[in-house]
């Protein structure tokens, strides 16, 4: 199966490098052929977040899809999960989320959803590149049947109300004082909107994208900034969203940061005590903290790893039933209420249960001690330096030294030429000396 074109989250790389508007025309038109299912009018919805390449991309993917036949509605900047909302209430036969998420300005990249709002499977994107890398001219439309575009208004507020809806009846975020940072990024308008329309009070940073700021010093992989206007403002509570919005990473009043191995563990214990569980557990990455694991086995619960990326959390949920999983990250996925991660609707759940239980958010989210982990990343250019035998060897010996009370996780990026080490384990000095005679391998192979 090639995956010349895919990584693990869509197409992505630099824009107007990788990502050109020759290809973004070609994946419009490939991903249009591929989706041609019927006599009816066929049509996408496309949305995108605040990147200056963003302009370029929708217009020549508008240009792809007009020209195999199919009708464009443009939603504008919007999250992620947005647009995998709006695929299915729209009744569109595609979704198309321009985005490079967390990455810096320079990067963008092309995320497709299904009629249902999934997105795709590792066989429908294969047979999308092999049509990317064929003839298409023959398979377009003639002039008669050319697609028409047009911009949705309304997408905002549909939006909107459909992540309230995902609050208990009746259910207020009076008297909570919120900070929401949006990262420069597709939040920007409608997170900060529906938490001020639910009672709360809102203070917005990250709100001013500029196509080049986005995830700048903002954002829920830069929390600094959300941290320093909890303290200052007293606030109850922040929320730093991503680039597109589709995690998310909260701040206690006490400027401590919780990931998304904690906000998992949050609704976990609130669903099971509802009942609302539609299995005994969780499903997370092999990067989730082990303290998770020993957390939800206390409760009675299991915990499901899978490979790192959220298409596999969600694929191993939909296979087995499980309507709770996510990242540590901060990708949440409740798939009672969607079909991707969406960092507003975790968020509100998260406030649901501080509402209830009428206590700060550091008690509400300490539910367990993680574990020491350590992470580092080494950049490569090419080859495979994982294939190296010094560094197999220097892996093995990590593995022997953790033992059994401990875990090791290393893979390649599937976003960048990155390789990431990881290890976790109760005695942190070990795990930092197994992560760094790997970290030493790798560089000195990548080298």
């Amino acid at each position: 199966m090639t995956r010349k074109y895919f990584g693990t989250d869509g197409i992505r790389g630099r824009a107007n490098g990788v990502i050109t508007p020759d290809l973004a025309l070609k994946v419009g038109q490939a991903t249009g052929l591929a989706f041609r299912r019927g006599d009816h009018r066929h049509r996408v919805v496309i949305g995108k977040d605040t990147r200056l390449s963003g302009y370029m991309i929708e217009y020549a993917m508008v240009a792809g899809f007009t020209s195999v036949g199919m009708d464009v509605m443009l939603l504008g900047p919007m999250p992620t999960p947005a647009v995998a909302m709006l695929t299915r209430s729209m009744r569109a036969d595609l979704g198309v989320m321009i985005s490079a998420s967390h990455n810096p300005y320079e990067d963008n990249g092309i995320k497709l959803f299904g009629p249902d709002g999934y997105k795709l499977s590792d066989e429908v994107e294969s047979a999308i590149s092999k049509l990317i890398d064929s003839d298409l001219s023959p398979r377009l439309s003639t002039s008669p049947t050319l697609g028409r575009a047009k911009r949705i208004e309304s997408a905002h507020a549909r939006y909107i109300e459909f992540a309230k809806r995902t609050l208990p009846r009746n259910m207020s975020l009076e008297g909570l004082r919120i900070v929401i940072d949006c990262a420069n990024g597709a939040g920007y308008k409608v997170a900060p909107e529906a938490l001020w329309e639910l009672g709360a009070e809102v203070i917005s940073i990250g709100v001013e994208p500029d196509g080049f700021n986005i995830n700048k010093d903002v954002g829920s992989t830069a929390p600094d900034a959300l941290i320093a206007k909890v303290k200052e403002l007293r606030a109850d509570i922040g929320i730093a969203l991503d680039g597109d919005a589709d995690r998310v990473l909260i701040v206690d009043e006490l400027g401590q940061v919780v990931d998304g191995d904690q906000l998992m563990a949050v609704i976990a214990r609130t669903w099971q005590e509802d009942g609302r569980l539609t299995q005994p557990g969780v499903v997370a990455t092999v990067m989730s903290n082990l303290g998770l694991e020993r957390y939800l086995a206390g409760l009675g619960l299991s915990l499901a790893r899978t490979a790192v990326g959220d298409r596999y959390v969600l694929e191993h949920m939909r296979s087995h039933g499980f309507n709770l999983g996510g990242e540590q990250s901060g990708h949440i996925i409740l798939s009672d209420f969607g079909t991707t991660g969406d960092g507003l609707v975790a968020a509100l759940q998260l406030m649901a249960a501080v509402k209830r239980q009428d206590r700060p958010v550091s008690e509400v989210c300490h539910c367990f001690e993680p574990l020491p982990q350590i992470l580092k990343n080494v950049r490569y250019k090419q080859g495979q330096p994982l294939a190296e035998k010094p560094v197999v060897t220097a892996i093995e010996a990590a593995r022997e030294m953790l033992g059994e009370s401990g875990r090791l996780v290393i893979r390649p990026s599937g976003t960048e030429p990155v390789i990431r080490v990881m290890a976790e384990g109760d005695d942190r000095d070990l795990v930092m000396r197994a992560v760094d005679d790997i970290v030493d391998a790798v560089t000195k192979a990548a080298a």
